[in-house]
């Protein structure tokens, strides 16, 4: 009879101890990891589809250069005791005596490599010399990490993870669209003439970064009237998940939007945490509000893949009447 009774008490040691951690979630040191979610197993699965990038998300010649300076931000009052890279693009036909348009990304690190997925500054190079967007200063900022300086040997980029990131783009609320408007864009203005005009402001963001730009608009629609999301994190990693219903309950604002998803996003049989429904829900709840929105869903995953594909495209919509 031993056996059967250490396995019982080791179960019941088991329980015990994940109890306890459920009861006291800030006994974890390791905050949420908002790019590493599991999708469950579907009875249907879907082929995963690739995208390949078009001719205005690559090098065209005769088309001029904008430039891209870098940026390190330690001095947050919203944010205190992090530090996070940002940075400015300024497109070759900026004029100093002419307002410009502004488009702020999230993940700025990701939108930024012209060998990634969206090579925003290859694009907007294209765009903005075709006169199919405005001319437009682009401000990218990564999320912070709490720590007094960068990780040592680590580039830009996803890995590691800065620590803040979750807390910053995944709550709802008004603390990141003030640590933008008050901290990021006054410095951006210092050295920018940018149109006051909520008309020519534009945010976007992929995942937890797609729901931060909704947010910043939501919070501040007198700033921002434009959101391109790619696989937005609509979901309950910090509540999310209710923005549909929130939508509902409130008077329409000025903001349009531009939604991408995959059918092959993160999937969960969870209430609140499926990634294809969430964004379904949340262009449900924007039709039910008559809101100026598109919503695009293809056969990828979660990743900037089919939303890279699609920038150019993405962009003239958003910006299709606004003065070029």
């Amino acid at each position: 009879m031993k056996t059967p009774l250490i396995r019982l008490m080791a179960t019941a040691l088991l329980m015990v101890s994940a109890v306890a951690q459920t009861a006291n979630p800030a006994a974890s040191t390791t905050p949420p990891k908002t790019n590493n979610v599991r999708r469950a197993e579907t009875r249907f699965p879907k082929p995963e589809v690739k995208y390949p990038l078009g001719p205005d998300s690559l090098r065209k010649e005769g088309v001029p250069h904008g430039k891209v300076t870098d940026y390190v931000w330690k001095d947050s009052k919203v944010f205190t005791n992090t530090i996070r890279h940002w940075s400015i693009y300024v497109p070759a036909q900026y004029d100093p005596a002419k307002p410009a348009a502004l488009m702020v990304f999230q993940d700025g690190h990701t939108y930024l490599k012209e060998d990634g997925d969206f090579r925003v500054p290859v694009v907007f190079d294209n765009l903005i010399a075709a006169k199919e967007m405005p001319v437009t200063i682009g401000v990218f900022i990564d999320p912070g990490f709490k720590q007094a300086e960068f990780p040592a040997n680590s580039p830009r980029g996803w890995q590691p993870e800065p620590q803040n990131r979750s807390f910053e783009y995944d709550s709802l609320g008004a603390a990141y669209s003030d640590f933008l408007i008050n901290e990021i864009l006054p410095e951006v203005k210092k050295l920018y003439n940018i149109t006051d005009d909520p008309d020519g402001h534009a945010i976007a963001g992929i995942s937890s970064g797609g729901i931060c730009a909704w947010t910043v608009a939501w919070e501040r629609p007198d700033q921002f009237h434009k959101v391109l999301t790619h696989v937005g994190s609509f979901t309950n990693i910090r509540g999310g998940n209710k923005y549909p219903e929130i939508i509902r309950a409130a008077e329409p604002k000025p903001i349009r939007i531009f939604l991408q998803d995959g059918e092959n996003d993160n999937r969960s049989r969870r209430p609140g945490w499926d990634w294809v429904e969430g964004n379904l829900n949340m262009a449900s709840a924007l039709e039910n509000k008559d809101y100026d929105y598109k919503y695009v869903l293809g056969g990828g995953r979660h990743s900037g893949n089919h939303g890279g594909a699609i920038l150019p495209d993405s962009l003239r919509w958003l910006w299709r009447d606004y003065p070029k």
